[in-house]
């Protein structure tokens, strides 16, 4: 734990979590919540066409999506990490922060799944769609929806946030 409140001493983190500057965590707050519509809202339009939700549309174009899911990832990666800092001692040790991280691996290792095994199938959109494929995609809702209400009840659940468990908030 100590190492943790260390984490949430250095000065930017500090910052982060105390300033009053919308540049501060409320612009890290957004910019995860861009970065989370990019990734999640672009798999789920994905896998929504695999459920057949769009029955007369290719999916095959919608694999061009994939560079602005990963775009959306990093974005996350990284205003994730300062959130994280900025709060260590609180979410580190809490459950439904790795019940987050679990959905959101998840979720990452099964975009890849289903690029690879779905969209570099040579009969995709001449044939049925590969056999698999819809329950990835159920799959890949499932961790996109676990990931972000895991990371809404982090703010509800659990101790309270801030440096040392004391909230300034």
């Amino acid at each position: 734990m100590g190492f943790l409140l260390k984490i949430e001493q250095l000065a930017f983190c500090t910052w982060v979590r105390e300033t009053s500057s919308i540049w501060g965590e409320p612009m890290f707050l957004f910019l995860h919540t861009l970065g989370m519509t990019m990734i999640a809202g672009v798999s789920a339009v994905i896998d929504l066409a695999f459920l057949g939700f769009w029955p007369k549309m290719p999916v095959k174009p919608l694999e061009k999506l994939y560079p602005l899911m990963w775009t959306g990832f990093w974005i996350n990666a990284i205003t994730g990490t300062v959130l994280l800092m900025a709060d260590a001692s609180t979410k580190i040790p809490s459950p439904v922060f790795w019940v987050k991280m679990t959905f959101v691996f998840g979720g990452v290792w099964l975009l890849i799944v289903i690029r690879r095994n779905v969209f570099r199938n040579p009969a995709l959109d001449v044939a049925p769609l590969p056999g698999g494929a819809k329950g990835l995609a159920l799959a890949s809702l499932i961790c996109w929806l676990g990931a972000i209400e895991a990371g809404r009840l982090m703010a509800y659940l659990g101790p309270v946030s801030g440096l040392g468990n004391i909230s300034n908030h």
